[in-house]
């Protein structure tokens, strides 16, 4: 069933009720950089950084000498590995193993994305 959210041009109360709900639920799903750091250096990771990359960007294919375990916290980006393709989104994860060619493109506002990181051994 399709919500129907405008009455002569004005939001109604339902919408403006929906729309605080799904930002509540981004936001738990994000949760704050401390806290993912806090957990990825727990379990193991080396370093967490976070990534932020401009609109439009396209990263052709390469690959890394780590294990990255990541969570897009803003925008919507693209990643290629093998044949496949993904979109994701804020609350979207994402696992490249160490030298797995891969590519990323960026939507039009760009991404964030935390990352931790972990060498090879």
């Amino acid at each position: 069933m399709t919500k129907r959210y405008r009455r002569s041009g004005l939001v109604t109360t339902s919408a403006l009720r929906d729309i605080y709900a799904m930002a509540e639920t981004q936001a738990t799903v994000v949760g704050s950089f401390e806290s993912f750091r806090a957990s990825s250096l727990k379990a193991g990771a080396d370093e967490v950084v976070e990534r932020r990359w401009g609109p439009g960007q396209i990263v052709e294919t390469h690959t890394h000498p780590f294990d990255a375990d990541a969570l897009v916290t803003e925008g919507e980006m693209w990643l290629t590995i093998g044949g496949g393709t993904r979109q994701l989104r804020p609350g979207d994860r994402f696992h490249i193993a160490s030298g797995t060619p891969h590519s990323e493109r960026y939507g039009p506002q760009g991404a964030t994305y935390w990352v931790a990181r972990r060498n090879a051994r």
